[in-house]
């Protein structure tokens, strides 16, 4: 299992796909730690098993055991704070932005890694999750530690080309089986 074979389960109509693939991960300029640690958070993010079987496996293989279990953290409590961040904001009573949240984030404090690599998966995963409050956060935080737009759109690129696989591939399956059950 791994980043070639999952190129190889892509459909051919879909084969944009695999040259994204391609261009935003296998061609990626990223450091290997923030490059699989976006690719892992993102996987996870996708809530694609297929996606992650193939992916997991070899970020675990290129990532240090502090950094692998970071990237997971990160997609764990983005998940918590998209849905209560992006609530919080699509409500029209904004008296809800003034109230504590009330929730635990310790990890927040020390992430295991580099704080740049944290907040740019914490990035990539909310470009997936849909949460423009905290896709503002962390592109603020990344900005100020000197990281360049370019390279912040890399973490955005990732999450979407994930997310088109992950679809994708679901979908295939589902259709596999309702061809199967006809």
């Amino acid at each position: 299992m791994s980043f070639e074979s999952l190129k190889s389960r892509i459909p051919d109509y879909a084969r944009d796909l695999t040259l994204n693939l391609d261009a935003a991960i296998g061609a990626s300029d990223l450091p290997v730690q923030r490059l699989w640690g976006t690719v892992l958070s993102t996987a996870i993010a996708s809530r694609s098993a297929v996606v992650l079987r193939e992916l997991a496996p070899e970020a675990k293989a290129v990532l240090s055991p502090e950094a692998y279990r970071a990237a997971k953290t990160t997609a764990s409590v983005m998940a918590l704070n998209n849905v209560f961040f992006r609530t919080r904001h699509l409500l029209s009573d904004k008296e809800y932005g003034s109230l504590r949240a009330g929730l635990r984030m310790n990890v927040l404090g020390n992430p295991g890694v580099d704080r740049v690599d944290f907040e740019f998966w914490a990035f990539a995963v909310s470009a997936v999750n849909g949460c423009g409050l905290c896709l503002d956060a962390h592109e603020s935080v990344l900005r100020r530690a000197g990281v360049e737009r370019e390279v912040v759109q890399e973490a955005y690129k990732i999450a979407a080309v994930i997310e088109a696989v992950a679809a994708t591939l679901d979908a295939e399956a589902v259709l596999a089986e309702a061809a199967l059950a006809e």
